[in-house]
């Protein structure tokens, strides 16, 4: 009993000095953009105040109730994002430090609350097509109530409010799809019917899987929001390959691909110029190439340090708050920086991968697995699209970018993989 009291106490001591850490670095940024542009404000920095508060109170709340052994990586290491994503928040379009400080607050809570929800997570493996229908009907929202933004019609605006329906529904789809290939591995594993070179279940037990995918994707395709197709297109194939360890299916998910891309290229502009001014963006630097060629800029002029906060041109690049946020972190903070960022996402990952792993619950390792290429898949397609290794897809850098259903999701995400988190052995590192 005093071992485990004494382990309880490390883990939450391990959470709370990585905390602090996490704290001093917002603190930081936040102070050097305030006093490089003359700009200290007590408001900001009251506000500074209140979100760390938030998560240290949160942090107390969960170390002193029955969640004591969560993994206690997750929250610092969003922190430390959020902190450096306040700060180029603050320094690239300071109106709106305030909002995107009211959405982390509100992520925070949603963290909270659903590491309470999904403590008993195998239990929503019962639910499995509601999943998949609220997940389909949130995409139908936005076509149906959307508007216009940025070439796709994935945005609800409710008054004041702006979100995206599709980032609330990746958390639906997943857990649909963690429940069907469950229910249905050994049918995946024992496939026998043979498509020319290609050997398949029969279709009878792959029709709902086919069917709420295909509903997906044939929403993303009709709102034009291919990024978030690709996100889950990638997200479906990598989990029926965890699920049956058949290369098969990854083979079909490749050429379906790139039929799919070949249409969509033929079918719509927006998704043309992005391919062209990937392929070759120097074609119209000034034009359409613009976004890509001035990010390139910002990237290559960082060196090892960066510029320094205040001291580059980021705000040259068009909407570089949210889908180019890295561009800016890139030149301001440099390699260093951007080292910084990527680590604190390979951290992430690794530990959403290593909860799956300490987990005995079939459906809660498909889960945390699924979540966890869910957020790589993210961070690469965005990542990827800035650096012109990629296409530009239009998706946020999570926890980082500006915007609130990005960042209220992804918490969303957290804390489903704190709660399956808590199933490994009991004070496992």
């Amino acid at each position: 009993m005093g071992l485990y009291k004494m382990m309880d106490d490390s883990l939450q001591l391990q959470e709370r000095g990585l905390l602090l850490i996490a704290s001093l670095i917002v603190i930081t940024g936040v102070l050097a953009v305030s006093l490089a542009t003359n700009s200290l404000d007590s408001k900001i920095l009251a506000l500074l105040g209140c979100l760390i508060a938030c998560w240290l109170s949160i942090h107390l709340i969960l170390r002193h109730s029955s969640h004591r052994n969560g993994d206690p990586f997750f929250l610092p290491l969003a922190v430390m994002l959020i902190g450096i994503g306040l700060t180029m928040v603050l320094r690239l379009k300071p109106a709106l430090f305030l909002y995107q400080s009211i959405w982390v607050i509100a992520g925070l809570f949603c963290f909270l609350f659903s590491v309470f929800f999904f403590r008993h997570l195998e239990q929503l493996s019962q639910y499995k097509y509601l999943c998949g229908m609220i997940g389909i009907v949130l995409l139908l929202i936005a076509i149906i109530f959307g508007v216009d933004i940025g070439g796709h019609r994935s945005w609800v605006i409710l008054g004041p409010v702006r979100f995206q329906p599709s980032e609330f529904a990746k958390i639906f789809i997943i857990l649909f799809l963690a429940a069907y290939l469950t229910e249905r591995h050994e049918l995946l594993t024992s496939a026998t019917k043979h498509y020319g070179p290609l050997v398949l279940p029969h279709p009878r037990f792959i029709a709902p899987l086919l069917a709420i995918w295909g509903l997906a994707m044939v929403m993303f395709v009709v709102q034009r929001d291919l990024g978030s197709a690709l996100l889950y297109f990638g997200i479906t194939i990598i989990m029926v390959y965890i699920a049956s360890g058949r290369l098969t299916y990854v083979l079909l998910g490749i050429i379906l691909f790139f039929i799919g891309s070949f249409a969509c290229y033929k079918l719509y502009a927006h998704v043309q110029v992005r391919v062209d001014i990937w392929l070759n963006p120097w074609a119209d630097p000034n034009g359409k190439a613009y976004q890509i060629v001035q990010s390139l800029f910002a990237l290559g002029s960082g060196g090892i340090l960066g510029s320094g906060l205040t001291y580059g041109f980021p705000q040259m690049i068009p909407e570089v708050h949210t889908d180019f946020i890295f561009a800016a972190i890139g030149e301001e903070l440099g390699f260093a920086g951007s080292s910084a960022v990527l680590i604190s996402y390979i951290l992430i990952i690794y530990r959403a991968f290593k909860a799956a792993l300490e987990t005995i619950n079939p459906f809660s390792i498909l889960v945390a697995a699924g979540l966890a290429v869910s957020f790589a898949l993210q961070i690469f397609l965005i990542i990827g699209g800035v650096t012109k290794f990629f296409p530009l897809t239009g998706i946020t850098l999570p926890f980082v970018s500006y915007g609130g259903s990005s960042m209220v999701a992804n918490f969303i995400l957290l804390g489903m993989l704190f709660a399956i988190s808590e199933e490994r052995p009991k004070h496992a590192p």
